[in-house]
């Protein structure tokens, strides 16, 4: 059996775009293609972060970090048993 090869994941794409003016205000203005590939229309969700700024569809149904944060401290799982089962060995299994 030949050993599984793990798939390159390709680096994050940068685009470089300038600042324009519009009216009063500055933009930026989106290729085209990327304005198809991921369903940008009219609207999207600008999202603050420590790392900078992400624009997404308001298609996109995943959670922000910060709502993944409170969906999961609303669940308030019981992580009592976590110490146990980090422990149980199975990290040492040859998969």
């Amino acid at each position: 059996m030949l050993p599984r090869t793990e798939a390159k994941q390709k680096p994050p794409r940068k685009l470089e775009v300038k600042v324009v003016q519009i009216g009063n205000s500055r933009g930026i203005r989106l290729p085209k293609a990327l304005l198809e590939k991921y369903a940008l229309r009219d609207v999207v969700v600008l999202e603050e972060s420590q790392g900078g700024l992400l624009l997404r569809s308001t298609n996109d149904t995943r959670l922000s970090w910060e709502e993944t944060y409170k969906e999961m401290a609303k669940a308030a799982e019981n992580w009592a048993d976590f110490e146990e089962v980090v422990a149980d060995g199975l990290d040492k299994v040859s998969w």
